[in-house]
């Protein structure tokens, strides 16, 4: 199993939704992990909405701190995928240690404003940003990359949908 962790700050929209697709997508062979720098404790309402409508079994999503990421007990992650937009000036969590490590920049839904309907939209926006990152993920042969050839990979994702 390939475990991926996804850091944002406050681990309540754009890791989450990154969390859930990985799991679905990635099922049977990456286990998907999210965490925030500072948590903001609660799981933004909208994510989970639209995780709800997309058929997604919201019960186990949380938000919570890298910490519990960190200890000697925690799950080695393989990768740790930094998802807030370092174009708005948002910092970004730096994660220590070997797991291979990529940037993803996505704008955060969390903080749009508007009626309900055009803040979910924001975040079916959001949603459909991430998808296609996540598919070209999990289609690499991971398991066979060493930490090199997958960095470069998960790069490349990057930049081909820049």
């Amino acid at each position: 199993m390939v475990n991926v962790l996804v850091l944002c700050t406050g681990n309540s929209a754009r890791s989450v939704l990154s969390e859930a697709i990985i799991g679905r997508r990635g099922k049977g062979r990456f286990q998907a992990f999210s965490a925030g720098s500072k948590p903001t404790g609660k799981v933004n309402p909208f994510a989970i909405k639209l995780l709800s409508a997309k058929g997604y079994d919201t019960s186990g999503f949380r938000s919570k701190s890298w910490d519990e990421f960190a200890g000697t007990d925690a799950p080695k992650m393989d990768i740790v995928i930094t998802v807030c937009d370092s174009a708005a000036g948002e910092t970004c969590p730096i994660w220590p240690g070997a797991p291979v490590q990529v940037h993803w920049g996505f704008p955060d839904p969390a903080y749009v404003e508007g009626t309900d309907d055009e803040k979910l939209q924001a975040f079916s926006d959001v949603y459909d940003m991430i998808d296609p990152f996540i598919e070209q993920l999990v289609a690499l042969d991971v398991e066979n990359m060493d930490a090199g050839a997958l960095k470069a990979a998960l790069r490349a994702i990057a930049e081909r949908a820049a």
